[in-house]
């Protein structure tokens, strides 16, 4: 109401705007400032920004060669060999618990007609958002979501109440129609693979299989060393669907956080059109947040799609259906991952865990022995065998923000061991090449985020 309270307060920067988002009105000047109370506090927010230009993962996306956003594709990211090795340790991860949790996983058409969009309320509700095409004389839409190809896969057969809860999962990649000024790296893409999944239960399944969902959440965030908050997102506007249904999954998904003792807030009218939600925001280690996971919980696409299952009566009956992802995007997944590590990967989750540094071209035949070895223990290994000096090589790799880096010269060649300089503790002096081994496995096995220690 009034400025008594702005004590202290910069102007950040200056950019250009259309004036309600529409490229086609007037080029406006927008201007970004902030305000706070305090000095101190302006202080603290400055030094944040500043940490946050460190860790832009557009910066070290570029520098760590992970990926490449090009002119030739705005909004669709290119993932290059390093990135793809991280990406793909990342979903070999997402594999593994879901298999443990009792996944399958299944895999759907990247375009379908405009039948099946309308059938599923997307061609009304989100049109503006997807990209079509015209096959056969025929319209078509490449997918924004999975839901829908999901609900066909469940169709292929009839089911029984005796399959549920049935649990499909899909890293499917979809598409979506963003404007260029939201573009940003990989937060804000126009392609993007999400980890989904569908839940099919029956009503008195809902409370266990949210319960499973959150508990999974949260054991891959805590991996990560994220903290995070729920919000429980309520009904649009623009919802289908009838009042009761939509009280009675709202009411469930209220009820299941607040048996598990989970702290959440309301986020009234941003449910999905067709059921409301619990997402998951993440708070990286300079205090932003990411909304990443969420549990939708929709008793209309089954209707929508007349799904069926034969129950215990032996009459059909519709199932009630969970979608679900736990990193959202995979591609927002690794750039939050990228700032809230600086680069600085865990060595499981590392694209390049070691490298192996020759002191001179007379030890590269025992540098490359080195690196085999290593390699046949399944360790991501790279050797640097330019005819540089050690010191330019070592500091080097640092750069690189590679966790483990082995310096091999005679000693070390005539003695099996490797002289260990690690991201964590500097220089470790020599160890016997098997022990370092062993002990690396371990690590990576045991998916370890060791604290740095040195700089």
């Amino acid at each position: 109401m009034n400025t008594k309270a702005v004590q202290a307060y910069k102007l950040l920067s200056v950019a250009g705007a259309y004036w309600k988002g529409d490229e086609k009105n007037k080029m406006l000047s927008r201007i970004y400032a902030t305000a706070f109370s305090k000095k101190s506090e302006l202080k603290e927010h400055l030094e944040r920004l500043e940490e946050a230009k460190k860790r832009d993962h557009r910066k070290l996306g570029k520098e760590l060669e992970l990926f490449a956003l090009l002119d030739e594709g705005p909004g669709f990211p290119f993932f290059l060999p390093k990135g793809m090795v991280l990406r793909n340790t990342l979903i070999d991860y997402w594999r593994e618990i879901h298999e443990k949790a009792g996944y399958q996983e299944v895999s759907t058409p990247l375009i379908l007609n405009r039948q099946l969009w309308e059938t599923s309320g997307h061609w009304d509700h989100y049109r503006d958002n997807m990209y079509t095409t015209t096959i056969d004389e025929e319209d078509y839409a490449i997918k924004p979501m999975n839901c829908p190809g999901g609900m066909l896969v469940y169709k292929t057969k009839m089911r029984s109440y005796k399959d549920f809860p049935l649990r499909m999962g899909e890293l499917g990649l979809v598409h979506r129609h963003e404007l260029s000024g939201a573009l940003h790296g990989l937060m804000r893409v126009r392609n993007f693979t999400q980890d989904d999944a569908h839940i099919f239960m029956l009503p008195e399944q809902i409370k266990d299989e949210i319960k499973g969902v959150i508990k999974l959440i949260d054991e891959v965030y805590k991996l990560f060393g994220f903290k995070y908050h729920i919000e429980l997102s309520t009904r649009p506007d623009n919802s289908i669907g009838g009042d009761e249904e939509w009280e009675m999954a709202t009411e469930a998904l209220r009820e299941t956080v607040t048996e598990l003792g989970c702290d959440f807030i309301v986020n009234e009218g941003d449910g999905a059109f067709y059921g409301p939600k619990l997402d998951f925001h993440l708070e990286d280690c300079i205090g932003r947040t990411w909304q990443c996971g969420t549990i939708q919980l929709d008793f209309q696409l089954p209707e929508r799609f007349e799904l069926e299952y034969v129950g215990a009566d032996g009459g059909k009956h519709r199932p009630i259906m969970i979608h679900r992802v736990v990193f959202g995007s995979v591609e927002r997944f690794i750039g939050i991952l990228i700032e809230q590590f600086a680069g600085q990967f865990p060595t499981w989750l590392s694209p390049v865990q070691v490298k192996v540094l020759p002191i001179s071209d007379k030890y590269n035949d025992y540098a490359e022995k080195v690196a085999e070895t290593l390699k046949a223990s399944r360790i991501k290994v790279e050797t640097d065998y330019r005819a540089e000096k050690i010191g330019y090589k070592i500091r080097e790799a640092r750069n690189e923000r590679i966790p483990y880096i082995l310096v091999v010269g005679q000693k070390e060649q005539d003695e099996n061991k490797v002289s260990v300089r690690s991201r964590f503790k500097g220089d470790e002096g020599a160890k016997d090449l098997n022990a370092f081994i062993c002990e690396l496995s371990e690590e990576i096995k045991n998916r370890e985020i060791r604290e740095i220690e040195v700089e």
